[in-house]
């Protein structure tokens, strides 16, 4: 589990409840309106519903799990591997990769080793590679953009809820003891949206950005670990090139390593 993302929701909603527990005459009870999350999360719900088909807003439950349970590739253990089988087609040939396969978990490389070992030319090794990545970016940013609706559209439903309570509350002019709570609870809709989305929605869909520019790296090394071992480039310039993807401290571990 990432502990981070799990981290970063509690505290933002544990802040937010301590801060109304400790407000002098302030309590729970008075910050929950049940119809007031029927407008933003119902509201919010329809618009994306809108916008996208409806198989891909159900994909957004598993976009959640990837945010919760991620994995991100170590670069520099990827880069050892790329460079181990580098020495290993160095020294026996591409055809001796094939016994190395099984131990490959990665599917991607899995697919560029397997083309090399076949014989595929180096253009259409590259070119499949490559339209595989756009595929899974594509992917990717469907569930992104789908998070960034809700984070769009929650707000802006919690500001039709505020109006939708202040126009209630005016007609009740004849009664001032009911404007003070009806104030209250026409601006708990905007504390909603405000919540839903800054807490929630829009670093839910920064957390992808981050895990699938980190993916988009890997895949980037691995096309270019593939295209060196195809070409027979020696080990050690493999090793030299692939470094530049990582930090300084990692490429002086990957130096010693090599």
């Amino acid at each position: 589990m990432d502990i981070a993302s799990l981290l970063g929701i509690l505290l933002g909603f544990g802040f937010i409840v301590a801060s109304i527990l400790v407000s002098p005459g302030a309590s729970i009870g008075g910050f929950i309106d049940y119809p007031s999350v029927m407008i933003v999360l119902g509201g919010a719900t329809a618009s994306v519903l809108l916008c996208f088909p409806l198989r891909t807003v159900l994909g957004a439950a598993q976009v959640f799990k990837v945010i919760f349970f991620n994995k991100p590739q170590d670069i520099s253990k990827l880069i050892e591997q790329l460079v181990s089988l580098a020495e290993t087609a160095r020294r026996d040939g591409l055809l001796a990769l094939e016994n190395r396969l099984e131990e490959i978990t990665d599917p991607f490389l899995a697919l560029g080793i397997q083309m090399a070992v076949d014989g595929t030319q180096p253009e259409v090794i590259e070119e499949t590679l490559r339209s595989q990545m756009e595929a899974v970016a594509a992917r990717h940013n469907a569930g992104r953009k789908i998070l960034d609706a809700f984070g769009k559209f929650a707000p802006a439903f919690g500001m039709i809820g505020t109006l939708i309570g202040l126009i209630i509350m005016l007609g009740q002019l004849s009664d001032p003891e009911k404007l003070g709570p009806g104030m209250a609870v026409a601006l708990i809709t905007t504390l909603y949206g405000a919540i839903l989305a800054n807490v929630v929605f829009l670093p839910a869909a920064e957390k992808l950005g981050y895990l699938h520019e980190q993916e988009m790296l890997a895949m980037e090394v691995i096309v270019r670990g593939i295209m060196a071992i195809q070409a027979g480039e020696n080990p050690r310039v493999v090793a030299q090139k692939l470094a530049t993807f990582v930090p300084p401290k990692a490429r002086r571990q990957l130096k010693q390593a090599a």
